[in-house]
């Protein structure tokens, strides 16, 4: 009698466990829900599309997440870029950093690129280690930034927007190895 409970127990526990195997087989992996706060307004439907980690010379810098409808980027659809800094850094290093890069992927006149810097630095606030700041390109090309939950500035110019965005996204950024954890090795 006690044998018979017993194996009546191990094969209940065995149906559950086919049962849960057979239930995540059939509904297949999900994606990750966003992580991006009030920035999921302009990214409709926001999950997660990758996500890695910048180095420089061996220091942990940040942590990225790119979020796209459904999971899905396309440079010319509204995404989010969420940079969860590492380290303590002046706004001011971050508005530097990014002109730097910009500069680095040519066709900017200084001009723009100054006035660009100008606009950056007057948006960034120094962060501290554990803040995120999450940018946001919208359908219209602006780029809205985040600091945690709150909006802490705009930038109305596509072309911003686009080489921007291009420093960690594009096919000339300075890391593609980063890239690649993002967007997918294959685009």
């Amino acid at each position: 009698m006690i044998a018979n409970t017993r194996a009546l127990v191990v094969n209940c526990r065995l149906l559950t466990l086919c049962c849960l195997f057979l239930t995540a087989a059939l509904l297949g992996p999900t994606k990750a829900a966003a992580d991006i706060g009030a920035a999921s307004r302009s990214v409709p439907a926001a999950e997660l599309v990758g996500k890695g980690r910048m180095t420089y010379l061996g220091f942990k810098v940040f942590d990225a997440e790119l979020f796209a409808p459904n999971g899905v980027y396309s440079s010319s659809s509204p995404f989010a870029l969420k940079l969860t800094y590492l380290r303590n850094v002046k706004g001011k290093a971050i508005a530097e950093s990014s002109v730097k890069e910009m500069k680095r992927q040519g066709g900017v006149p200084a001009a723009r690129l100054a006035s660009w810097e100008k606009q950056m630095s007057a948006i960034f606030p120094n962060v501290s280690r554990g803040q995120s700041i999450t940018g946001v390109k919208t359908a219209g090309g602006s780029t809205v930034f985040y600091l945690g939950g709150s909006k802490i500035g705009t930038i109305n110019d596509p072309e911003f927007s686009n080489r921007f965005f291009a420093i960690w996204l594009g096919n000339n950024t300075r890391n593609p190895g980063l890239r690649a954890r993002l967007v997918g090795a294959g685009s």
